[in-house]
């Protein structure tokens, strides 16, 4: 006897979760970020230095709790926009997360932490923009 298998249902486009782009993928973690009161946030373009992403966000958090809870709060948003992290690293210590979103890469630090490794002059960039500070 053989077994049938049915086929799988297909999801209606209404169910389906839709991806944003890459700007917009940008914007929700920056407002993640400053929701979760993330200070000293730049965005930089490193699309021209790099094929590894296309942009980076270096953001500081002043605890490493505070640090960990940045970086949830940006994967948080992130899935629920359709974009899964492919990688998150220093979650447990919290000193420095990094959160890869593929084209996006996230780094949460302590201020010690972003000033001894200076990623933006390490990528000897200008920041694309300043986030607007929350008051």
């Amino acid at each position: 006897m053989t077994a049938t298998r049915s086929k799988p249902k297909r999801k209606s486009p209404a169910n389906k979760k839709t991806r944003t782009g890459p700007g917009s993928l940008t914007r929700i973690a920056v407002a993640a970020l400053e929701d979760m009161k993330a200070v000293n946030v730049k965005v930089l373009d490193v699309r021209r230095l790099t094929d590894v992403a296309d942009t980076m966000i270096v953001a500081t958090g002043n605890s490493d709790r505070h640090v960990k809870s940045v970086a949830d709060r940006v994967i948080e948003r992130c899935r629920a926009a359709g974009h899964r992290a492919y990688g998150v690293e220093g979650q447990q210590e919290g000193e420095w997360v990094l959160v890869d979103l593929q084209d996006l890469i996230v780094h949460v630090m302590l201020p010690r932490i972003r000033e001894f490794y200076g990623l933006e002059k390490l990528w000897d960039l200008r920041p694309v923009r300043h986030a607007p500070s929350v008051a």
